[in-house]
């Protein structure tokens, strides 16, 4: 399995800085590209080849805002850039309708999202099943030693009670390779998953064990559908949540 692609990393301080303030950083592949002028495609992806050689452009598309465009990187955010490529702006784009402010980054992503999670395989995932009907579900980004993620687990019994099913996948923030995604793999490598996430929630020891994971794979797409951090929560509908919410909150967003 590959290993998540690290020449982001090596951003400026301050770009950095503007970047880690942003919702909704990684670029879907599957979006389709709006129609560019060739004549400022070229001197945008020669202006961020000149200046950045390492930063791999993915998809130059037309914004919302005349004249600007939108500018995937790779594995990293979303830019607006100048049609001659010399001045580009980091940041979240909002646009203010007739129904409130509108963030345009999530009303684009949210239907990706929907889509690239609805084809994960249910064997890929910690799944925590309602006995009874399954009225909604709610796709969850965890680490196991996350603090709020393990206070997110705590709520499970109450949206399971109320018909929503908890999908884990797994994003252990510090990295592939460390301690906890160790621990990840043997959660996941364990021959009863809701037992072992159930203990390691809890701060318990587990046995460790190893197998083949999903991990690196589900860490990647979460950097793809935006994830920063976690729990980062994503509803059926595609809607990204980060941060711990209680129950209350969440059973109506997940029964929507």
């Amino acid at each position: 399995m590959k290993t998540p692609n690290p020449r982001f990393r090596v951003i400026p301080s301050l770009l950095l800085a503007l970047v880690a303030s942003l919702l909704f950083v990684g670029p879907l592949a599957a979006e389709t590209k709006t129609f560019v002028d060739k004549a400022a495609e070229q001197a945008i992806r020669g202006a961020f080849k000149k200046a950045r050689p390492d930063l791999a452009v993915s998809t130059i598309a037309t914004s919302e805002i005349p004249g600007l465009y939108r500018v995937e990187i790779q594995n990293g955010p979303t830019l607006y850039s100048s049609a001659d490529g010399r001045y580009f702006v980091a940041g979240e784009l909002f646009e203010l309708g007739e129904n409130g402010i509108v963030n345009v980054a999530e009303k684009r992503l949210q239907p990706m999202r929907k889509d690239m999670l609805a084809k994960i395989s249910r064997d890929d995932m910690i799944i925590f099943s309602p006995e009874g009907e399954t009225k909604g579900a709610l796709y969850v980004f965890t680490d196991v030693d996350c603090g709020f993620c393990q206070k997110l687990h705590q709520e499970v019994p109450a949206l399971n009670a109320k018909g929503i099913e908890v999908r884990y996948l797994a994003y252990p923030r510090q990295g592939v390779g460390t301690p906890t995604f160790k621990k990840m793999v043997s959660a996941w490598c364990a021959d009863d998953r809701l037992a072992a996430m159930d203990a390691m929630k809890a701060r318990k020891p587990y046995p460790q064990k190893q197998c083949k994971t999903p991990i690196i794979e589900q860490y990647e797409l979460g950097q793809q559908l935006g994830v920063t951090g976690t729990p980062a929560i994503v509803t059926e509908s595609g809607m990204l949540i980060p941060g711990y919410r209680p129950a209350e909150q969440l059973i109506p967003l997940a029964l929507r």
